[in-house]
């Protein structure tokens, strides 16, 4: 951490860039930022803030750093109005024509314990003010804990690769777009850089990629009629023995393989019962870890779903058809070591509308910044099948 704060502070001193006077911050300035930091929901402390906000006009660039710390512990609002005091501060300093803190602000940004959205304030500050520094420093941001700026990073490769000298071949280009995929984490870059890849001959594994779950034993269907079956306790709820059968819908239901050979992991519930209406299915997935540790399970489904960690009810949403994506919704949840059970309900409700067929849902399991977690049983999917919508499959 010194010797980066050390080439920070180089790259912004060779840029011409000064630090702030010795000005004396204005009294009060920890008390105005420590309301600002608290405002809750539904306007709780608004008008306290407005008159912090008010207080902190009089504040001199030193107190800058202060108020992207005190972003740390701020929830939503509570960093909108520190973002508004941070500009309130900034155009007082312009306005007076002292210098901004950007030594300091690249410290800042360097230190990647800070809150994501404080440190990309802080990155725009030194491309606003010293945009060659800013240039120098993203580089090193390939893979930051901050999604924004390692999207900036990822993408500033990326337009590497697209001025490469043609004449050099493609062989520097394909090791330029698999360093970009091993650092990308947003769905649209991952798409753009694996079309990249595949034009250059190259292979993409996109369901390792991402994390998807492509095996999975589904069973069903049981009743959904009158939009019963959502909350209604059927067997798989309260034991998971894969080789019991109950009686279902209209007959027998028994477990299923299925393995999906879609690269963004849909399953399609109509491919193993057919298209059915007012209906209940469950997916099974083993996980296997190394070891206990957080994950988010990221599920995209158009359809009513609940889904349980190991017996543990994590979270569920009744609502049909009203679209799906990656990672449209992020449930958290905690491996342990060894096997892990991952049970999905899926309901399809009694439309019949052409845009209400679909019963179908992808998971994923990945770290909070959107990072793969592998089974340690994993095997290789089959080939994927690419996705023919492939609009309607990331967004």
């Amino acid at each position: 951490m010194k010797l980066n704060c050390f080439i920070a502070c180089l790259f912004l001193w060779s840029a011409g860039i000064c630090e702030a006077d010795e000005s004396t911050e204005s009294p009060g300035v920890d008390r105005q930022i420590a309301i600002l930091q608290t405002v809750g929901k539904e306007g709780s402390g608004n008008e306290r803030a407005k008159s912090a906000l008010r207080e902190l006009e009089q504040a001199d660039g030193r107190s800058l750093i202060k108020v992207l710390e005190a972003m740390e512990e701020a929830g939503d609002l509570g960093l909108n109005w520190l973002r508004a005091a941070a500009d309130t501060i900034i155009d007082r300093e312009l306005a007076a024509q002292h210098p901004l803190p950007l030594i300091e602000l690249g410290e800042f940004l360097l230190d990647s314990r800070h809150h994501p959205r404080a440190r990309r304030y802080a990155y725009e500050l030194i491309v606003r003010f010293a945009p060659e520094a800013a240039a120098r420093l993203l580089p090193g941001m390939l893979y930051d804990p901050s999604m924004e700026l390692r999207r900036d990073a990822v993408q500033r490769l990326l337009a590497g690769a697209s001025e490469e000298d043609p004449t050099q071949g493609t062989v520097l280009k394909a090791l330029i777009y698999r360093q970009a995929l091993g650092a990308a984490r947003d769905v649209d870059q991952i798409q753009s850089i694996a079309d990249e890849l595949r034009r250059l001959g190259q292979e993409v594994d996109l369901p390792k990629q991402f994390g998807f779950l492509m095996r999975w034993k589904v069973i069903g269907p049981f009743d959904n009629a009158n939009r019963m079956g959502f909350d209604r306790v059927f067997p798989p709820e309260n034991e998971l023995d894969l080789t019991a059968n109950y009686f279902g819908k209209k007959a027998r239901a028994e477990w299923r393989d299925f393995i999906t050979s879609d690269e963004y992991g849909m399953v399609d519930i109509n491919r193993v019962f057919g298209p059915l209406k007012e209906a209940v299915a469950y997916a099974y997935a083993e996980f296997e870890s190394s070891e206990a540790m957080p994950i988010e399970l990221r599920l995209g489904c158009k359809n009513a779903w609940k889904i349980w960690l190991n017996g543990e009810f994590l979270f569920g949403r009744e609502e049909y058809h009203r679209g799906t994506r990656i990672d449209q919704y992020r449930v958290k949840g905690r491996l342990k070591p060894g096997k892990n059970d991952i049970l999905l309900k899926i309901c399809q409700n009694e439309q019949t509308e052409d845009w209400t067929v679909e019963w179908q849902f992808q998971i994923r399991v990945c770290d909070e910044n959107g990072t793969a977690v592998l089974s340690q049983n994993r095997l290789p999917p089959p080939i994927p099948a690419r996705t023919k919508n492939t609009r309607s499959a990331i967004q």
